[in-house]
């Protein structure tokens, strides 16, 4: 009987233990996620940037990423670019 007792604790033990590890793992991956979003966020801000002053058109920019004509704007304004 002591003995169902101390796996069925140990069980529950191990089971709360592997939450805690997966919830760390999932932080840790969570964050390198959102680091990536950061270092393609700027390099997308980068090409937006590099495709204006080598004369490709506002409109195709905001065609080809799906921003906003504004956002288009702000990037370039941001990157030292007049807007057309």
């Amino acid at each position: 009987m002591a003995d169902d007792l101390t796996a069925a604790v140990r069980a529950y033990e191990d089971a709360r233990a592997a939450v805690t590890d997966a919830q760390a793992e999932a932080d840790r991956i969570v964050a390198a996620a959102k680091t990536d979003v950061v270092t393609a966020r700027a390099r997308l801000a980068d090409a937006i940037v590099a495709a204006a002053r080598n004369g490709m058109r506002q409109v195709d920019i905001v065609r080809a990423t799906g921003y906003t004509r504004e956002r288009v704007r702000q990037i370039l304004r941001a990157g030292g670019v007049e807007a057309d």
